[in-house]
């Protein structure tokens, strides 16, 4: 499942994106917001999506959009087993390269920033990208992980 939330700096894109991927025929559920509130703290949406995607993090993945996108990915990371990339744009080989090496499992955008195509294009080219099993990404990948279980 794909999970996808934001704060007031995202709104508009969000449900763009949402849309998007349903109509690519992509299960993809809306955390929220459903209403535009330019009072909002983006916690409140972001750790509620990423514990989503903890639930099964074989399976699930993450979209979050803030104004930064910065706070969002900081805000998702404090839950264990959560791996957010940011990506502002420009060279997009940044969105495979955090599939490939670090098996990321949130993608945050920079929603200020970005046009809704240019996330669009950013959203499609991080879902068609793969974790490498390379041993040294899987090793480096695990020591992230033991150090989030110890802390835990």
């Amino acid at each position: 499942m794909l999970y996808i939330a934001t704060d007031h700096a995202g709104f508009e894109t969000k449900n763009a994106i949402v849309e998007y991927l349903k109509n690519k025929g992509l299960a993809c559920t809306d955390i929220w917001p459903f209403e535009y509130n330019a009072l909002d703290d983006y916690p409140d949406f972001i750790i509620p999506c990423a514990l989503k995607v903890a639930e099964d993090l074989d399976n699930n993945l993450g979209i979050i959009l803030g104004g930064s996108g910065q706070g969002e990915a900081i805000a998702a990371n404090k839950v264990l087993g959560i791996r957010a990339a940011i990506y502002y744009g420009w060279d997009t080989e940044i969105l495979t390269l955090s599939k490939l090496h670090n098996n990321a499992n949130i993608l945050s955008l920079w929603g200020r920033f970005l046009t809704t195509e240019q996330a669009l294009e950013a959203i499609d080219i991080w879902l068609e990208a793969k974790f490498e099993d390379e041993e040294r990404h899987v090793r480096r990948v695990e020591k992230i992980s033991m150090y989030e279980k110890l802390k835990s």
